[in-house]
């Protein structure tokens, strides 16, 4: 009923950027332009966890970026999904530039949300994006579709406050993929998305869930790469050997 309600209400009230505040614009020029205008690139966090598979960002999370991911997630802005979905798929055009093996659709999964987050928002967030930057990657000829397989084990804790070493403790087997969800995964090209890295343990644990469920089954049976919306600048590659 809340997220029905957020519907209506973006529908029929006056809106103001997500990024700025400017009135009358869910996003103004110079907040899309620091969402989605430079290239995606690839980005990883120090320390990298183990099992963290490639990683492509589309904007570094700071200033307007990170106003528009939090009016999206915490404050039901949902109007911007789209404009997050086509940051995200630039993202994931990024990450499979260069595809080995055979071809075949992309594979967006989600990292999902802690049920209880969930419950709290009223929507997920990472699900809502991964369903705009399919249809954005579709609209531009690219054959993809949001793949939501990936489902909590167990309970975690709360990410914030937590080193990064704690995180990854804390999210080391949290995550499986539904019953039959390894078999969708066949002959498709898998991109991990999420809306923010910070530490990567997230998009490690998904990882492993995703190889986990392809079994004994022959190496590339799933190809795997990750895109987000944004990481904190300091994630981005420069100058790496």
């Amino acid at each position: 009923m809340r997220a029905w309600w957020r519907e209506i209400t973006g529908l029929v009230l006056p809106v103001a950027c997500g990024g700025c505040g400017t009135a009358r614009t869910l996003l103004c020029e110079e907040c899309a332009r620091a969402l989605y205008g430079p290239a995606a690139r690839r980005a990883r966090p120090v320390p990298e966890p183990a099992g963290l598979p490639m990683v492509h960002a589309a904007a570094p999370y700071e200033d307007a970026v990170r106003a528009v991911l939090l009016a999206h997630k915490e404050r039901g802005a949902l109007g911007l999904a789209r404009p997050l979905g086509a940051a995200l798929a630039g993202a994931v055009r990024a990450s499979v530039s260069r595809p080995a093996g055979r071809a075949g659709p992309l594979l967006l999964v989600p990292v999902p949300s802690a049920r209880r987050a969930v419950r709290a928002r009223g929507h997920d967030a990472g699900r809502r994006i991964a369903m705009a930057a399919a249809g954005e990657l579709r609209r531009g000829g690219t054959e993809a579709r949001a793949l939501p397989v990936l489902r909590q084990r167990r309970a975690v804790a709360d990410q914030s406050g937590l080193t990064a070493r704690q995180r990854v403790a804390n999210l080391t087997g949290a995550l499986e993929v539904v019953a039959g969800g390894g078999r969708l995964l066949e002959g498709g090209r898998a991109v991990l998305v999420d809306d923010l890295m910070t530490t990567g343990a997230s998009l490690a644990e998904a990882a492993r869930a995703v190889l986990a469920a392809a079994g004994p089954r022959p190496p590339g049976f799933v190809q795997l790469s990750a895109a987000v919306v944004a990481v904190p600048p300091l994630s981005f590659e420069i100058n790496w050997n």
